[in-house]
């Protein structure tokens, strides 16, 4: 059986940025999960002393917290930086992005839209910019009984796939006066995206490795379903079952941007053991 990894896969530059900062800074908090990857979250707890606090009133004699990769609202960092605590900036640029658009835009008097997962952390920090109003939504349907204003921004959450958030573009574009448009899709994601894609039609059996809790892992194995009917998402390779592999040739390998190499590799591994 051939195993083969997508084109892009993996950790993004937001979260090797992040990893990376609180390996260097150890012994802190950070304010909800850094990254949505429950193992190398473990993985830093051990060996970096480096926590996780559910949010920011979880904070106690703490002397250092880490500000997750989605970042945290505005209210919440106001409320940080009155903390005697020295406060370390891991949000993603490519959320930092959406979060300064969507305050300097609701500045100029513009109401935004935002396609995402409402309940997301990323989403839920970007909004907290908005100082006019704020729609949260997942698809166009949601936005037709909606007596929309003259003056529109749109951003996404940096997960999301570019032809979904286009439709609710187009829609906005038809119905809306004026309508200021701004791709906040991470590079990474589309680079994964298109690298599964490719993948998976040509794979018998692909394997999605990464937080069942992440967007942009979810999104992949989505993806790979579409071309793959055998496709699975897995955690780690204790997940994995040999019967999935059972007369497969062509065995697809993707992982979330959260994922790191060595639970990629342990995967591989497992993998090979039924291949032989």
């Amino acid at each position: 059986m051939i195993i083969e990894l997508a084109k892009n896969y993996g950790f993004c530059f937001g979260v090797k940025r992040a990893i990376k900062k609180a390996e260097q800074i150890k012994d802190a908090a950070t304010i909800g999960p850094l990254i949505h990857n429950n193992e190398e979250i473990l993985r830093l707890q051990k060996d970096f002393n480096v926590k996780t606090l559910e949010n920011i009133n979880a904070l106690n004699d703490e002397k250092k917290a880490i500000i997750r990769t989605h970042g945290i609202t505005k209210q919440d960092l106001a409320d940080l930086k009155k903390r005697n605590i020295e406060i370390f900036d891991a949000t993603c640029p490519f959320v930092t992005k959406p979060q300064q658009i969507c305050e300097h835009m609701s500045d100029e008097g513009y109401e935004v839209v935002i396609f995402g997962d409402e309940n997301h952390p990323e989403v839920k920090s970007v909004k907290s910019y908005v100082s006019t109003k704020a729609y949260v939504v997942l698809s166009k349907k949601e936005l037709e009984n909606i007596k929309l204003p003259n003056k529109i921004a749109v951003v996404s959450q940096t997960t999301k796939k570019p032809e979904h958030f286009m439709e609710i573009v187009n829609f906005l574009i038809l119905r809306v006066k004026e309508v200021r448009v701004f791709n906040t899709i991470c590079d990474a994601t589309f680079k994964n995206q298109d690298a599964i894609k490719e993948l998976s039609v040509k794979s018998d059996v692909v394997i999605v490795v990464g937080g069942k809790n992440s967007a942009n892992t979810k999104q992949l194995f989505l993806i790979a379903k579409m071309h793959c009917e055998d496709s699975y998402l897995i955690e780690t390779e204790e997940e994995l079952k040999k019967e999935w592999f059972l007369n497969k040739k062509h065995c697809g390998i993707s992982a979330g941007a959260s994922t790191p190499d060595w639970i990629i590799n342990k995967v591989i591994a497992k993998i090979k053991t039924f291949a032989d």
